[in-house]
């Protein structure tokens, strides 16, 4: 562990790994330096220091962490829903609340709920979108990424965050498209974003959307435990 103006880092040596890298998790605000397995501890200290002001910056950009507990108001397709007990089997929405089973961790039913309903959302816009494209997906998988929405392997496998369903439909839409439209291209070159583009015109818009809120929706917490990260940033 490194000390930086009384902010924990954890220091990780890759042997893989050809230069320094510096990560701040959005769902818990933990700091990882990432460094090659023979670089001497003092050059890791220096860059932190050179680094310091966009540690603070991004730090103090983080949302506070949130519990999904029974009376909290969790964003559910972009808007506020009472997580509320019930003699219920399953999660039910029923106006401005999610009715869960009283007996089960809030959190966990919350989570189960929103997997499920990303589950079928990003399914259909994959469908929709890979379609237009003329292009197909090889499969499509679901996780609980710290810092990126989805992922597409040149193998044609989607990789989307189930957190997805928390925001308004529309930004889910471009995130599918986003990842859809790397099937025609594994890059970002000025034809990617035009794919983007043919499949969700107002892309700029949701895009901009999930990078001003996306660390409110990473600040949830649901159940305690390491997190999976992987994937393409959007």
């Amino acid at each position: 562990m490194i000390l930086q103006n009384g902010t924990e880092v954890t220091l990780r040596r890759h042997a893989g790994a050809r230069r320094m890298t510096l990560r701040v998790s959005r769902r818990d605000g933990t700091v990882t330096l990432t460094l090659p397995r023979r670089m001497p501890q003092s050059q890791a200290q220096a860059f932190l220091h050179e680094q310091g002001d966009w540690l603070a910056r991004t730090l103090a950009g983080l949302a506070p962490p949130r519990l999904a507990r029974f009376g909290a108001v969790l964003p559910v397709e972009g808007r506020g829903l009472v997580l509320t007990p019930a003699a219920v089997r399953a999660p039910q929405v029923q106006g401005d609340t999610l009715m869960l089973p009283a007996a089960r961790a809030p959190g966990v039913a919350a989570a189960a709920f929103l997997r499920a309903l990303a589950q079928a959302r990003l399914t259909a816009a994959s469908d929709r979108h890979a379609a237009a494209l003329g292009r197909r997906y090889t499969a499509m998988a679901l996780r609980d990424t710290r810092s990126r929405w989805g992922s597409c392997t040149d193998r044609g496998r989607l990789m989307y965050s189930w957190r997805l369903a928390m925001a308004p439909p529309e930004v889910l839409d471009y995130v599918a498209a986003h990842e859809v439209a790397h099937l025609a291209h594994m890059d970002h070159s000025p034809d990617f974003w035009a794919a983007v583009a043919r499949l969700c015109p107002d892309y700029a818009a949701r895009r901009a959307w999930l990078r001003e809120h996306g660390s409110a929706l990473h600040a949830w917490q649901f159940r305690p435990g390491p997190s999976e990260e992987s994937g393409d940033e959007n």
